[in-house]
């Protein structure tokens, strides 16, 4: 098994259980800081994808693992989307909450 599968593989558990929540969480509330929470864990999920077909070498034209290819920023930017949108999307439910 290649590291990068390994690697992926075993992010996408916890990444997962992000989705999962923010998706249950999302048909609970329905609040703007939910739905950031859910995109964000959307573009964190999308990364993790990106890694497994990476590792699978499912996608060879783009280029996955190389430096300025199309894999490579398509895994960048979901990754910063992600993180950035989940941890406003949490900070401002988490204030808000009653």
């Amino acid at each position: 098994m290649d590291a990068t599968l390994a690697k992926a593989l075993v992010a996408l558990f916890p990444v997962a259980m992000l989705l999962f929540g923010s998706v249950a969480l999302f048909f609970k509330t329905r609040t703007v800081a939910v739905l950031l929470q859910l995109i964000g864990a959307a573009g964190l999920t999308i990364s993790v994808l990106t890694h497994v077909c990476e590792g699978l070498q499912l996608f060879q034209s783009m280029g996955s693992g190389m430096p300025n290819s199309l894999g490579h920023y398509l895994d960048l930017s979901s990754a910063v989307l992600g993180v950035t949108l989940f941890s406003v999307g949490y900070v401002w439910w988490a204030l808000r909450k009653p």
